[in-house]
């Protein structure tokens, strides 16, 4: 039997119609620095639980994905090693991440030298967990947002993409304005909450991550959990597929 195209994933704020044939996955900013011990924000004393926690089910996610054909893009946030791509001193693009270190040389986890959010170093490689596989599409950026000067855009449509799923970290900065971008543009968004995560306002008694999801599911996109969307990729599977996933 052949794979179903077209499934239905139960959503926020109503079902989202998900052409397999026209989407792809984005994976954004789940590199060392945000996500592992020894990066920027553990050496930082931020809390990296929520965006560990988010690992486990876009690992599954992206998996369930590849084997649907369906493009995987990693953005990573990165600059170039002289900087260059930080902005003019008085851009608040460069302030903020200068407050953060970019730049600073630290010695990674392994021994290895390294330097914080700069392009091809260990702190800005993915997490071991869901490391790239051969095929997959990966994107530097040095804005928030995947789109603003990068070939994102481009690679999406020559891919005939239309629906775009959505995981990645944080949920308030670089999956947000990245998304937001996406809807500018006629993109469908679908946001996965479980497979974000967001350390700001963590303690608060709404996050930060709740009030992006609540924007998302209002104006921008629709939300839902991996659960939703993993249940409708395997049902879409062809019959000895959706056999060997559950033996």
């Amino acid at each position: 039997m052949a794979r179903q195209d077209k499934v239905t994933v139960g959503a926020r704020p109503g079902p989202f119609g998900l052409d397999l044939t026209h989407a792809a996955v984005i994976v954004v900013d789940m590199q060392n620095d945000f996500g592992s011990p020894g990066g920027m924000f553990e050496r930082a004393g931020i809390d990296i639980a929520p965006i560990r926690a988010a690992v486990g089910p876009t690992v599954r996610v992206v998996d369930a994905a590849r084997e649907a054909g369906i493009p995987i893009v990693y953005l990573k946030m990165g600059f170039r090693p002289d900087l260059s791509d930080l902005g003019p001193d008085h851009a608040a693009n460069r302030q903020r991440h200068q407050f953060m270190g970019v730049g600073e040389p630290v010695v990674a986890p392994d021994g290895t030298p390294s330097r914080v959010l700069v392009r091809d170093t260990w702190n800005t490689d993915i997490v071991d967990e869901l490391a790239p596989a051969p095929g997959d599409h990966i994107i530097y950026k040095h804005r928030f947002s995947g789109f603003f000067q990068t070939d994102l855009e481009g690679l999406l449509r020559s891919q005939a993409v239309r629906d775009i799923i959505f995981t990645g970290c944080t949920t308030s900065i670089c999956v947000e304005s990245t998304l937001r971008d996406a809807m500018f543009r006629d993109f469908r968004c679908l946001l996965l909450e479980d497979c974000t995560g967001e350390p700001i306002g963590a303690a608060a008694d709404r996050t930060n991550h709740e009030a992006s999801l609540l924007s998302i599911e209002t104006l921008f996109g629709w939300v839902a959990t991996s659960t939703a969307l993993l249940h409708e990729l395997t049902a879409a599977a062809p019959a000895d597929l959706r056999h060997s996933a559950t033996v």
